[in-house]
């Protein structure tokens, strides 16, 4: 299957996208990141960088010494530091350098990658002895609406998304599989954390889903829903009382033996 990622670093609304993504998740991410004792010296990888938020904090606890390197299909818009560099990067057909670095990140990227499993086995091939591996995917079959003005357009909503992410290759559910994915390629100390989070009014959660009816108009279209539909569950979720789960995400780490 070919892969064309639903996303786009350059859109209009992408900087919504990323600003949304680190508000929620960002804190989650680093915190992992801290208890592998990533500090100066360390050589690590974020894939998927996006805008950048994890590798500027990869960063600021490797230098002066250590060094970040963040990849990405569409790179831009991370700011320039000594200790970061930036490389257009396809984690789905590219190589990496083996036994280079000390951690990799990879934060809801690999389940748009149809060769996910694959590209698991490429970054922990790429680990260091003893280094690092953290996957931060998330797992769209649980985010149920909990109190809405139309509960089930919202549903419909969510629906075709899922949809229009499996027509390009995707699986919006892989953040389940990604412990099992790690321990097939040999990694140890495979530890999954699932997360839960509230979408509601003022939350990135609400707000990175409310995004997503402009940057994904055309595949929501694709999948089944209508404009009216789509200004319509932007009213539901503009709504003060609205309330629902966010989806699972699985904060998943692993060791390459020493």
């Amino acid at each position: 299957m070919t892969q064309t990622y639903v996303f786009s670093n350059h859109d209009a609304h992408s900087a919504e996208q990323h600003r949304c993504l680190a508000a929620a998740y960002d804190r989650i991410t680093t915190e992992r990141l801290a208890a592998t004792g990533v500090t100066d010296g360390w050589h690590c990888l974020e894939v998927g960088a996006g805008h950048g938020s994890v590798a500027r904090w990869l960063v600021e606890r490797v230098a002066p010494t250590g060094s970040v390197l963040a990849t990405d299909i569409e790179p831009g818009g991370i700011s320039a530091h000594p200790n970061l560099t930036v490389a257009e990067h396809d984690i789905a057909s590219d190589p990496l350098p083996t036994a280079r670095f000390d951690l990799i990140v990879a934060r809801m990227v690999l389940q748009h990658v149809p060769q996910r499993n694959e590209a698991v086995r490429k970054l922990a091939d790429a680990l260091k002895p003893g280094g690092w591996l953290q996957i931060d995917e998330l797992d769209t079959a649980y985010e149920p609406v909990l109190l809405a003005a139309d509960a089930a357009l919202y549903e419909k909503f969510l629906a075709a998304k899922t949809s229009h992410m499996r027509s390009r290759g995707g699986d919006p559910e892989w953040g389940r599989e990604v412990a099992g994915a790690m321990r097939a390629v040999g990694l140890v100390d495979v530890d999954p954390r699932p997360h839960i989070g509230s979408r509601h009014a003022g939350s990135p959660e609400l707000a990175l889903q409310y995004n997503h009816t402009y940057q994904l108009r055309d595949g929501l279209v694709a999948a089944g829903m209508t404009d009216a539909e789509l200004t319509r569950v932007r009213e539901v979720m503009r709504d003060p009382d609205f309330r629902a789960s966010s989806s699972v995400l699985h904060s998943v780490q692993g060791r390459k033996r020493s």
